[in-house]
């Protein structure tokens, strides 16, 4: 079977790690398809000059595949940058200079100068939001021959959180251990109790006026070490969804889908949790979970107590809101 010859220039330019891992390694491991015996050499840019570098890339005489991988390129010095720009007009077909770059202001005149030599580009940018990382969870299932719907990789979210790492263990793991058919009930049977002390379960319990409820979810997430952050963010999460889908109006989940830029089954979840609240109650309640975040993450001497706080205001605020 014919395959593309690997990129002598690339550029994978982002701030998720283990997309650039990846990234990193699929490149490293097209060279040593094309030659098994390549000499891979990984630098860290930082720590490099540009002399270290001139043998590695310089034609050698005895041939032979090269790949140079230069990680946190952004901070490269002034000569270093100077070379690998320069090398990179007329690139050595027998090597693979790979440049690693998290994207930003920093460094951005060297990302730029290779992008422009006709570096390929492989974007690692952290994912941002629940669409992206659930379209990462179906796509890990998928790449590895199983299946997963929507609601699946949602309740696998809930039950691991946002660290990709983590994720991606996940759903190796639950393909390891099934018939690679992943269903929010699979989900549940495997990380039974670890999802129901999430701060998800906290914020909602807490959004439809259940505070015994939300009281006992966020007891027992602190007893069993979940961080006070990410509850403090699900609770904020909680209460700008139910705001946006309830200032949108009712209608079909599928149908506002694209112009909220959320999943249709937020959506409907978001439209249940609405039910009982007023504009004045949810300003209230956004008040309420800024004012937690801001302890929670500003370093107050109980964080536990700021997040029950947060629980009373917002129930609080349902109530005083006008509940129909």
């Amino acid at each position: 079977m014919n395959t593309a010859p690997p990129a002598s220039l690339l550029l994978v330019q982002g701030d998720e790690e283990l997309l650039a891992a990846r990234a990193i390694a699929a490149a490293v491991a097209a060279a040593r398809a094309e030659e098994p015996g390549a000499d891979v050499r990984e630098y860290e840019a930082g720590a490099l000059a540009a002399g270290e570098v001139a043998e590695m890339l310089s034609p050698s005489l005895f041939g032979g595949r090269r790949v140079l991988v230069i990680r946190s390129g952004q901070d490269a010095r002034k000569d270093l940058v100077t070379a690998l720009l320069a090398y990179a007009k007329n690139p050595d077909p027998d090597v693979t200079l790979i440049v690693a770059h998290v994207g930003g202001a920093k460094g951005k005149a060297f990302a730029d100068g290779l992008r422009t030599a006709g570096a390929t580009v492989v974007p690692v940018a952290k994912l941002k939001g629940d669409r992206e990382r659930i379209a990462f969870v179906r796509d890990e299932f998928r790449r590895n021959g199983g299946r997963c719907d929507e609601q699946a990789a949602a309740a696998l979210l809930a039950a691991v959180g946002s660290d990709l790492r983590e994720i991606a263990a996940a759903c190796s793991q639950l393909l390891a251990d099934t018939d690679g058919k992943i269903s929010a009930a699979v989900v549940a049977r495997y990380y039974k109790g670890r999802a129901e002390v999430s701060g998800f379960a906290v914020a909602d319990a807490a959004m439809v006026g259940d505070v015994p409820g939300a009281l006992e979810a966020l007891r027992w997430a602190l007893h069993v070490g979940v961080d006070p952050v990410p509850i403090a963010d699900a609770i904020a999460d909680g209460v700008r969804t139910v705001a946006r889908v309830a200032s949108a109006g009712r209608g079909n989940p599928y149908q506002m889908a694209s112009s909220l830029g959320m999943p249709a089954w937020k959506i409907q979840k978001a439209q249940e949790r609405s039910r009982g609240w007023t504009p004045e109650g949810l300003v209230d309640a956004m008040r309420a979970a800024a004012d937690c975040n801001a302890a929670v993450k500003g370093g107050a001497e109980d964080r536990g107590y700021a997040l029950e706080q947060a629980v009373f205001a917002v129930a609080a605020a349902r109530r005083s809101g006008g509940a129909r």
